[in-house]
């Protein structure tokens, strides 16, 4: 299932695209004459982008089950191809002892199960397409959420992406706030997935 594989590559380019910009509104109706100056004011920080998937244990869990999942996906199709073959070469290879009846029906068989293969192979490249997407949704969502948050407490007016494909060519180490959001996204990832493992029996009799 090369095309399986493909999309699973995907994961990495597509999640990268992580970029959020935080704006805070002007206090007691500032003129806008009197906002010209405010860039110069501006607090701006950035994170890595790249260093941040590398380290944030949300995305490669996810992904790590993703890839899992598709190999297993890539074996089922690999399986079923690899019957037709073998039906298709039994076919081959006792043809000349067949009628043309049984000929006819055996190939009609084989040609239903090749289209069946196909519909097959569409459809876990659209399940593991969907999965994909959603799990760039959520890492999208939680990673904008923790910079919102962050921004509000370090006063920070824009949180910019840095990779080799952003417009940000430089930015100092006052302004990589990279290691305190990966340090901040584990946290809340392990907050959340302690809460949602299944607590012990209390109801099971004491002995």
């Amino acid at each position: 299932m090369k095309n399986i594989s493909l999309i699973l590559n995907g994961v990495l380019l597509v999640a990268v695209a992580v970029l959020y910009y935080l704006h805070f509104a002007p206090k007691n109706n500032v003129e806008a004459s009197q906002t010209d100056s405010a860039p110069a004011d501006l607090k701006i920080a950035y994170i890595n982008s790249d260093t941040v998937l590398k380290y944030y244990d949300y995305f490669n869990v996810n992904r790590q089950k993703l890839e899992e999942k598709g190999k297993k996906m890539d074996q089922e199709f690999r399986n079923r191809a690899q019957s037709l073959q073998n039906d298709i070469s039994a076919y081959q290879r006792n043809l000349g002892s067949m009628t043309i009846g049984q000929a006819k029906t055996v190939e009609e068989d084989l040609g239903k199960r090749q289209q069946n293969l196909q519909l097959y192979q569409r459809s876990l490249e659209q399940e593991i397409m969907n999965e994909q997407s959603k799990m760039n949704e959520d890492l999208y969502r939680k990673i904008t959420s923790f910079l919102k948050d962050y921004g509000q407490q370090k006063g920070l007016d824009a949180v910019l992406k840095y990779d080799p494909t952003s417009d940000l060519l430089y930015g100092g180490e006052a302004l990589d706030i990279t290691k305190d959001v990966i340090s901040g996204l584990n946290e809340s990832y392990k907050a959340e997935t302690s809460q949602t493992k299944p607590k012990a029996d209390s109801t099971k009799t004491k002995k």
